[in-house]
């Protein structure tokens, strides 16, 4: 189903009905009435008759591609976003996002990566540029994860949507608008369709699916079910409802019955008990539960006060007692300004989930990552075809013992709104990676002997060192798809180091190191920040621990310590001037006197070093703040201020 499958906080129930007029002017109005109250189906009926008489006017289009967008339809939208960005090229922010969306669905990538630089040049903190700008060859990286899969209809598809699958013993559960029949069923006014309730079809020992049954009256009800979710026993589900309980429906301020997750028991063979969760609200949404493997720990979508964005994912702990925490969100590098949803945790604690912030190719993608990573720095990753396509691909449940499961899309080629496919997960073929390169003089070309090269992994970790032979070559064997850090050195020579992207295919990566005569003279009055092309040393917020990133840039500082065993530096630390000046003095206190410890701890004798922090008293551009302690300047202004300074006292 377009809309309660993937915009969750707005399945909802609006109790408003409008006139249709047909005259332009009158049309437009009535459409604007059915789009303000969320009848998109409508909508989009009145608009577009308008539109075929030659009306042209900015707004229309952006509620025409609005109302498409809203209810997934993004190659329609595409249309009328095409329209409204001809009529003018400058729309809000968030318009730029959403045709890009729009156009990956059409197979425009070129032309959606453009909106999305300008989407990024207008809203630079926003968390979906910053993934972008991060992973601007996201498509090369999709395909490498492509695949995997292979996918086949499940057999179980009406003409309505049908979504949101769930295995419950020998059985698959899912939402269905279908009609089976019976009295007048309740249309949602969003995309005219028929509330969903949860059916239930037998998995054969072939792994097909029965005829789809009607689940459970206790647990279906006038309005939307779906999403369920079961304890390993059986005896406990967790479903997502709208807020009806008990025959009460219940609205929030605007009059919007929206969505909340409700649990049952099951007792001699029936669901009784459906209560609702005591995080719930009247006045926001909470969907699609998915439960931790030790069963702790439940994971769900919502809106909640502290959402990123449309929808984020949160957790919140199952105690003994049957009570429980306090949701917490899940926050970056998850949850985005967009749409995260739809969570799923498998047997080896992956988490599985459906976004359209993270880079992808058009409409929600599934994306997974580690929960047992813990690092704070977690790779999210795109699973890649066939699961996803261009469209919205959501609801991923797999079993990991048969390597079977499902997905949910509203790809080309189905047979109603949305679809559930069934897929197979292929064996992962053996990759073996080997890093290589040789060490050159970058002046010469000349390949360099007794060159120290060392490897580090994506925290900075030092896995292995070796000296270069008289080829200067060198080999390590490498992780596929991993992140590593390669740093080239020598004596007399600047010290080099490079990023290297390890592919997820067997083969050979190359990484030749050129390393820089060190032609820039060493003396009194030297910054080695300068000399040595060492960036601002970062420090958490707050904090003046030396980070391994920053220790990293450090070790440059200590090799010319030790090929200079005379010479004595001083250490100064700078802040900008956001904080008060009394705290940003001390600040730089701790920082420049945590950098002298860590050298000293490597091996520098505590006489050659000096420490001392300058706060903001020496800033190198104009961006002073005070009284206020607030600026105008932009982040790369208050940057340049935050510096570290290594100046060379004397060499005797």
């Amino acid at each position: 189903m377009k809309l309660n499958a993937r915009h969750f906080l707005y399945c909802t129930i609006f109790l408003v009905s409008s006139l249709v007029g047909y005259t332009q002017k009158k049309g437009v109005t009535t459409a604007d009435k059915k789009f303000e109250n969320y009848s998109y189906v409508d909508a989009i009926a009145i608009y577009e008759k308008v539109a075929e008489k030659g009306y042209k006017d900015e707004k229309m289009f952006r509620k025409l591609g609005d109302s498409y967008f809203f209810i997934a339809e993004l190659i329609k939208a595409e249309k009328w976003y095409t329209a409204l960005f001809d009529m003018n090229a400058v729309q809000e922010t968030e318009y730029y996002y959403r045709y890009s969306q729009s156009l990956k669905a059409v197979g425009n990538y070129s032309k959606a990566d453009k909106m999305l630089e300008q989407f990024i040049a207008k809203s630079a903190g926003d968390q979906r540029g910053k993934l972008f700008a991060s992973q601007r060859d996201y498509l090369k990286e999709i395909k490498e994860n492509s695949g995997l899969y292979e996918i086949f209809d499940a057999g179980i598809n009406s003409a309505y949507s049908d979504y949101g699958s769930a295995y419950y013993n020998n059985t698959i559960l899912f939402a269905s608008a279908r009609d089976t029949g019976g009295v007048a069923k309740k249309v949602f006014k969003w995309n005219n369709e028929s509330f969903t309730n949860l059916y239930s079809s037998e998995i054969s020992t072939q792994g097909g699916l029965g005829k789809p049954e009607v689940f459970n009256k206790n647990i279906n009800s006038r309005f939307h079910e779906s999403t369920p979710v079961f304890t390993k026993d059986g005896k406990t589900m967790y479903f997502t409802r709208n807020n009806y309980l008990n025959g009460k429906r219940q609205n929030d301020s605007r009059r919007i019955i929206l969505l909340k997750l409700y649990k049952a028991t099951n007792e001699n063979g029936k669901w009784v008990n459906v209560e609702e969760l005591p995080f719930n609200s009247n006045e926001y949404s909470v969907a699609h539960p998915a439960l931790s493997v030790d069963e702790k720990t439940l994971y769900f979508a919502s809106d909640m006060p502290g959402t990123n964005g449309m929808s984020d994912l949160f957790s919140v702990s199952v105690n003994p007692n049957g009570t429980y925490g306090t949701p917490n969100n899940l926050g970056l590098p998850i949850n985005t300004e967009s749409r995260e949803t739809f969570p799923y945790i498998a047997q080896d604690n992956k988490l599985y989930f459906a976004s359209d912030g993270h880079p992808g190719l058009g409409g929600l993608d599934v994306f997974v990552t580690d929960l047992l990573a813990n690092t704070g720095s977690e790779t999210i990753e795109n699973i890649g075809a066939p699961i996803n396509s261009t469209l919205d691909d959501f609801s991923f449940v797999i079993d990991a013992e048969n390597r079977k499961g499902f997905i949910t899309s509203n790809r080309e080629g189905g047979l109603g709104s949305d679809d559930i496919y069934r897929f197979n997960k292929l064996p992962v073929p053996v990759c073996v990676q080997v890093l290589q390169g040789v060490i050159k003089d970058q002046d010469t070309g000349l390949v360099m002997a007794n060159a120290k090269v060392s490897l580090f992994d994506a925290n900075f970790n030092l896995i292995k060192e070796i000296t270069t032979p008289l080829s200067g070559a060198y080999t390590f064997e490498v992780e596929c798809g991993k992140v590593y850090y390669l740093r080239g050195e020598k004596v007399e020579y600047e010290t080099k180091e490079n990023k290297i992207v390890i592919a997820k295919v067997s083969g050979e990566t190359q990484g030749p190191l050129e390393l820089e005569p060190r032609k820039r003279a060493v003396d009194v009055g030297t910054d080695l920040a300068n000399t040595l092309n060492i960036p601002i040393l970062y420090f958490d917020l707050d904090k003046s621990f030396i980070r391994k990133d920053a220790a990293f840039e450090l070790e440059k500082v200590l090799a010319v310590m030790q090929q200079y065993p005379k010479m004595t530096i001083d250490i100064r630390s700078h802040t900008d001037c956001r904080q008060t000046i009394a705290y940003n003095q001390a600040l730089s206190d701790r920082r420049a006197n945590a950098t002298k410890a860590w050298l000293i701890k490597n091996g520098i004798a505590a006489n050659r070093l000096a420490a001392k922090g300058y706060g903001e008293s020496q800033l190198v551009n104009d961006c002073g703040c005070e009284p206020t302690n607030k600026s105008n300047c932009t982040e790369e202004q208050h940057q340049a201020n935050r510096r570290s300074e290594f100046l060379i006292v004397s060499m005797q």
